[in-house]
This record gives C-alpha cells, structure tokens and sequence, in this order.
C-alpha cells in the first residue's frame, strides 16, 4: 500500500446542509463503506447529533454549528465509526442494550480492532495509529428505548429499536416530516449483518418495520441518502438474500 498523506485537522471534516434544518457532517478522507454520517437537526431549543464518526480529529473544535447550543447527542449504535467523539458531548444517549459499550468501549465490542486499520482512508488524521487507536469512554447519560421521544422544542424523534446489525441499534422518525435516519439498519451499500452481536432474525423483523413507515427520505449511517422507494428496493434486496454481508472491505 502507498504511504498515505496526512489531512490537517481543520481540513478533517465536511459539512453539508440537506434542507429542513438538516446537515450532514462526514469526515471526506474516509472511504464510502467506513464514513459514518452524523446528522445534525437544529431545533428551537436544542439540536440533535446523531452520531459523531471517528474520533480521532475533535469534532466540536472543527465544525461550527457544534457551538453555542445545547446538544442531545445520540448513538444509533455503538460501533467505532459511530461513537468516536460522544465523549465531547455532556447530553449522551444510546440504547440501553449498548450502553456498556458507550461507557467501555473495547476495540473488540466497537468492532476497531477489525475495521480500524489505515485501509480505511484515502488521507489520515493527524496523528493517526492504527495500533493504538480506540474510542474514549462516554457513559450514556439517558439510555434509550423504544418508543422514547427526543424533543427540540419545536421538533420531536421517535426512537425506533432496530436490532440485527446490533443489538442496541436504533432509527429516528420525525412523523411530521417524514424524515428517518436509519442509522447502520439500512443504507444505500453492503448491510453488515455478520457482526459478532449481529442477529440475522431481528435484522429481517426490523427492516419489515421500517418498510411500513410512510418515510419520505432516508438519511443512512453510510452512503446518500434516498427515498421511498430506494428504502423498499433495498429492504426486498437483503430479505431475498442480495445485500448481506460480502466483500466490504474493498468498498
């Protein structure tokens, strides 16, 4: 493999606004299949992140709408890629059934010691070690189930519970709007069902419920987004055996 340039921290992150107060946050330096997505909701009250990648470059020291604001920041599970700066945040929330990972986050339980390696980039963070590399704790300070609401004032989330990439996994829904944000459950790429707490019942249960919600886009934990019909597509794609787990890590 080439030596890989290194990116300067204030280069590290991208910020890209989606409409109806929604903007994506990515680290553009990580390949598609290991990008994570952080979605970032501003509401009237308080604003919403929704995971917060990697970890390795301080995610409120570089991304500006992260200051000046009350912030729920919620995990949709509690892999690496997904919960690297949860520790920067006071108001941290996941599900109850990975909230020991949040609080101690092994490289074996956030899956870093299999996908945390420098196949991931196509730059690296300042300082970056594959070897030494590991999540920070952050103990959950409200743990979620499902059926909970998270309120913005002028905005609210249902948490939907949706097991099979991992057992703590969790959607958001904002019925008004029609807007989910489906973390690792589904997105448009490879759906990695073959993880070590990965179920492959609970992961047909929970994409048949997402399939019934009237959802109009579909912000992912990876890749674009999509809509409705893209959502069905992929939903029929993985229940006939399509889209599972295969050769990710060349993505």
């Amino acid at each position: 493999m080439a030596e890989l340039k290194v990116i300067g921290a204030e280069r590290w992150y991208e910020t890209i606004a989606k409409g109806e107060d929604v903007t994506l946050f990515h680290e553009p330096a990580i390949k598609p299949f290991f990008r994570c997505n952080m979605w970032h909701v501003r509401g009237r009250d308080r604003d919403l992140l929704f995971d917060t990648g990697l970890g390795q470059v301080p995610l409120r020291a570089h991304v500006t709408l992260l200051t000046g604001r009350p912030i729920i920041c919620v995990a949709s599970h509690g892999h690496f890629d997904h919960i690297g700066s949860h520790h920067e945040f006071e108001d941290r929330r996941i599900h109850r059934d990975e909230a020991n990972i949040l609080a101690d986050p092994r490289r074996e339980w956030t899956l870093a010691d299999i996908y945390a390696t420098d196949e991931m980039f196509d730059a690296l963070p300042p300082g970056w070690d594959a070897a030494t590399y590991c999540v920070r704790p952050a103990p959950a300070t409200a743990l979620l189930a499902d059926g909970d609401v998270i309120d913005l004032g002028n905005r609210t989330f249902q948490v939907i519970h949706t097991p099979g990439h991992s057992p703590g996994g969790i959607a958001l829904w904002e019925a008004k709007t029609g807007l989910l944000f489906s973390g690792d459950i589904v997105y448009d790429g490879p759906l990695i069902d073959d993880a070590y707490h990965s179920n492959h019942g609970d992961y047909e249960a929970s994409l048949r419920r997402l399939a019934g919600l009237p959802a109009s886009t579909i912000h992912g934990g990876h890749f674009p987004s999509f809509g409705r019909r893209r959502l069905a597509e992929l939903i029929e794609e993985y229940l006939r055996g399509r889209r599972r787990a295969g050769c990710h890590l060349s993505a």
